[in-house]
């Protein structure tokens, strides 16, 4: 088995029961609750096949629903950050790199990174909080949502991936 899809699998079982069991649970000052599960897509490879990266994102998204109940909403947040990740990271990843590049503070660079990731995780909880309040009537409060909830969520992200360079 390709030490890929195990790193994948993991991943996949570490991220849902950190979001089912802890981080749905948060709401901080009433509008900003962590999409931890979006740092899913973020360490994808360069070379991966897309329809690969879409299957495990939509499958993560489509668990994060079923546990949650938040019908469809996870999954085509999910998979519309899959769709865009492999050109939102050809913009930040240099020309000459490997093709098997796995986006990290390390092959990026810490500011390349910190974009990457603020990009990625603001498609994902934009797409979420939209999907979730299907109106504007109360803008300010879907807006305070993506807002809170990016920057709670960029800087978890943050956080796991300075730990994870550390060991």
């Amino acid at each position: 088995m390709n030490l890929n899809i195990i790193r994948n699998i993991v991943s996949y079982i570490i991220l849902l029961v950190v979001q089912v069991l802890v981080l749905n649970h948060i709401r901080l000052f009433g509008f900003a609750t962590p999409l931890l599960y979006a740092y899913f897509v973020l360490p994808m490879q360069r070379g991966q096949a897309k329809w690969a990266t879409l299957v495990w994102c939509f499958a993560l998204g489509l668990a994060v629903d079923i546990f949650s109940n938040t019908p469809g909403v996870a999954s085509a947040s999910m998979t519309l950050a899959a769709l865009l990740q492999p050109y939102l990271l050809e913009l930040f990843v240099p020309r000459d790199s490997a093709e098997d590049l796995t986006p990290s503070f390390r092959t990026l660079g810490v500011s390349k990174y910190v974009s990457y990731t603020i990009i990625l995780t603001l498609v994902t909880c934009l797409s979420f909080f939209t999907l979730e309040a299907f109106n504007l009537y109360n803008w300010i409060q879907w807006l305070t949502s993506i807002v809170g909830s990016t920057a709670i969520t960029v800087v978890l992200i943050l956080v796991i991936e300075n730990v994870k360079n550390r060991k």
